[in-house]
């Protein structure tokens, strides 16, 4: 049974990992973040971001301990995250032309719009799935 549940996990990862690498290439999430802040010559500090960033989602999600913070601590965690999900939507927001424009490429821009409410009702029913089985 511990095989397949070793399965299962290492299939999952592969499709969390790619999905993460696809979000950060294909997307160019990371190069236009770079341009609409300025900052192409830190590219050192992105990578060490991101990798950083993997580790400490793998720790919080898999650590057995609690991670106590003070107060400031906690506000200096909250202004982090207000600031990537605040570039990472700037970003997006020039990105998300790619949809239209894919769609026309492979010739079914009529069915844009259904395509469009197909990918939001399925995260929506992934989130909810997740959120009323996995989340108690």
């Amino acid at each position: 049974m511990w095989i397949v549940e070793a399965l299962i996990g290492l299939a999952a990862g592969i499709a969390v990992g790619t999905g993460f690498v696809a979000f950060l290439t294909v997307l160019g999430i990371i190069p236009r973040l770079m341009q609409l802040s300025h900052s192409e010559s830190k590219l050192r500090h992105y990578e060490m971001a991101v990798i950083l960033g993997v580790f400490a989602g793998i720790y919080l999600s898999f650590g057995d301990g609690p991670v106590k913070m003070t107060l400031i601590g906690l506000m200096i965690w909250g202004l982090f995250h207000g600031i990537f999900i605040g570039m990472l939507a700037a970003a997006l927001t020039e990105v998300l032309n790619v949809f239209p424009l894919l769609f026309k490429r492979i010739g079914v821009d009529g069915f844009l719009f259904t395509l469009l409410m197909a990918l939001v009702l399925g995260k929506i029913a992934g989130s909810l799935f997740q959120w009323i089985i996995f989340v108690k």
